[in-house]
């Protein structure tokens, strides 16, 4: 390695090189000028020439620096479509990371015909994986859990393994996948070129790069990156599955005039535009694949006041410049902070104030840190608007549009009469009628919510607390030891069919649970390993479809049909410490014959 006291520095400058002087040819440099990239960024201009000279590299640089296309572009450069198995592994610690650099492999290979690209990670099927795998991959995307999990049960080969990349190691490392990387790296070829990726250089990943990796080059970049400070920033810990329901309550209490709402994926903005449609926003989605004339409209109604909000990926996004947003959405946030910045800079234009409210699941909660360094703001916690915010929100746009009814005397007039001849045939006081009508125009849906019955806001306080909690608590290493409950929290024991007899440890339950179902390391209190099963407190407010996607979880190949705990078996012997055994008086015991040959 290279001496760690001098490594290779660079910093963001104009002078940079163009891609296709870093040795980038044909259908890859191809694809990134459709992208529109024109320079690459400082940790790609140093990285790039290096891993497509074959050497190892370490790079030292913050999430946000380009740092997927500093390794992903190389590997295109130098894949052989005709091999079958795959030829490029990258490790990242956590399946939103995983999906976000398998986009960014899909779009550089644009280009070029027969490029399989999967993505291994908790929470989706194995039957989806396994069938990719037979097919023939190219490159695969993983996280440690899952890709230890292939590996043991044979169904992944890294036998003909040419690439590997540890992209955000430190974080790998923090979430106790530091075994699992490391059995990662001794299944794969000696013969092979690895490149480590970490936001900070702690002495185990130092250690872990002496003892992986050949004579790498060591690349220190430091990025200037700041953003508008007319920008207000916030952001909501919420789980996925309750992102549209929290979206919809900001919605309806954010005075915003043009909004556009970023989510990861070109079927994600169809998808979630026609669920604000159903909800009665006014919303269009753009990406890629809509057509350019369809696009342009779109941006254009959202200029003139007859659209509100356009649900948008990166790449539509770009260049879009629109004196109406006033509010930018990360519905899912993005892990590099390059992206983040491009993103809220859409609103806060010329001077005028922005909002940008970000949704965080908990398990993305150190992206925070990553923003603040790169934009040198803290965004700060917003919480979900309450039932009563909601409530005043709604009655305060009643009020108005009873207001604008009465302005328009003709009609009154008329409806007046209709009232009048209701109210003599019938004998119901007007103020009845009334209600009666506001009741039909406002349909099934109740035009107030009940404060009792807001589960929602119950869900997201208890993932922040669980959150703030694990800020404020020191981090440290797992054991074979039964674990301590962390804190005061409501935990309910679940029952895996996995124990000693398996040879699992504590740290295969808590990744293999962690990566399937989505859960943080807060979310696990005491883990107790039995011969044949295992006990494993998780918490009592966790959403039924947590246990859904742990259904089909292995640990050690052996499925864990996990369910809550109901006690002990009818049919398994109760465990009795020496002080349950009944007690019996030596006096009692029958006199023993004495034993032949002795007086």
């Amino acid at each position: 390695m290279s001496d760690p006291q001098t490594p290779t520095e660079s910093a963001e400058t104009p002078a940079l090189p163009g891609f296709d002087e870093l040795g980038l040819t044909g259908p890859v440099l191809a694809a990134i000028k459709d992208l529109g990239y024109e320079t690459p960024s400082a940790i790609q201009a140093a990285t790039i020439p290096v891993l497509l000279g074959g050497r190892d590299v370490v790079g030292m640089a913050q999430t946000g620096t380009g740092k997927t296309a500093a390794f992903a572009l190389p590997i295109m450069e130098n894949l052989d479509l005709s091999q079958k198995t795959p030829q490029a592994l990258v490790l990242a610690p956590t399946r939103e990371l995983a999906l976000q650099v398998c986009e960014a492999f899909e779009s550089y290979a644009a280009r070029m015909k027969g490029v399989h690209v999967l993505p291994v990670y908790g929470g989706q099927g194995y039957g989806v994986q396994l069938s990719a795998l037979r097919r023939g991959v190219h490159i695969v995307v993983g996280t440690p859990g899952r890709i230890m999990d292939h590996l043991e049960k044979g169904t992944l080969d890294l036998s003909q393994l040419k690439n590997l990349v540890l992209d955000e190691a430190d974080e790998m490392l923090k979430m106790g996948f530091a075994e699992d990387v490391e059995q990662i790296l001794a299944k794969t070829p000696a013969e092979k070129q690895v490149a480590l990726f970490s936001a900070t250089m702690p002495a185990s990943i130092r250690r872990l790069a002496q003892q992986y990796l050949r004579d790498p080059e060591e690349i220190t970049v430091k990025t200037k990156t700041s953003t508008n400070t007319n920008i207000t920033q916030r952001y909501l810990i919420v789980s996925y599955q309750q992102k549209v329901d929290a979206l919809t309550r900001i919605l309806e209490v954010e005075d915003f005039d043009g909004m556009i709402i970023f989510v990861r994926t070109k079927n994600e903005t169809e998808t979630l535009a026609e669920k604000l449609r159903a909800r009665g926003f006014s919303a269009a989605p753009i990406n890629g694949d809509i057509p350019q004339p369809q696009r342009e409209r779109s941006i254009s109604q959202l200029k003139d006041g007859k659209l509100d909000i356009l649900v948008a990926t990166d790449v539509a996004a770009r260049g879009l410049d629109v004196e109406r947003i006033s509010h930018v959405v990360n519905f899912d946030i993005p892990t590099d902070t390059e992206s983040y910045v491009h993103r809220i800079g859409r609103t806060g234009r010329a001077g005028r104030k922005g909002d940008a409210i970000s949704f965080v699941t908990p398990r993305e909660r150190y992206l925070l840190a990553h923003i603040e360094r790169a934009t040198r703001q803290a965004p700060t916690q917003m919480h979900l608007p309450t039932t009563e915010d909601i409530n005043s929100t709604r009655l305060a746009r009643f009020d108005d549009a009873i207001t604008a009814a009465l302005a328009e005397t003709d009609r009154i007039t008329g409806f007046r009469d209709v009232i009048a001849h209701y109210v003599r045939n019938h004998d119901v006081p007007e103020q009845d009628v009334a209600a009666a009508l506001a009741v039909v125009a406002q349909g099934e849906t109740p035009l107030l919510l009940d404060p009792a019955s807001d589960q929602l806001a119950k869900t997201l306080a208890a993932d922040a607390d669980r959150g703030n909690r694990s800020k404020d608590r020191p981090a440290r290493e797992r054991s074979d030891a039964p674990r301590e409950r962390r804190g005061k929290g409501d935990f309910t024991t679940y029952r895996i069919a996995v124990g000693r007899r398996h040879r699992v440890e504590p740290r295969q339950i808590v990744g293999a649970l962690a990566n399937e179902g989505g859960l943080g390391r807060d979310d696990f209190g005491a883990i107790t390993i039995r011969p044949d099963f295992s006990l494993v407190e998780l918490p009592t407010s966790m959403d039924s479809s947590v246990l859904d996607r742990l259904s089909g979880t292995r640990i050690s190949g052996q499925l864990i049909e996990i369910r809550p705990d109901r006690g002990r078996p009818g049919g398994e012997r109760p465990q009795r410490s020496f002080d349950d055994r009944p007690k019996r008086s030596y006096d009692d015991r029958p006199e023993r014959k004495p034993r032949h040959g002795r007086d």
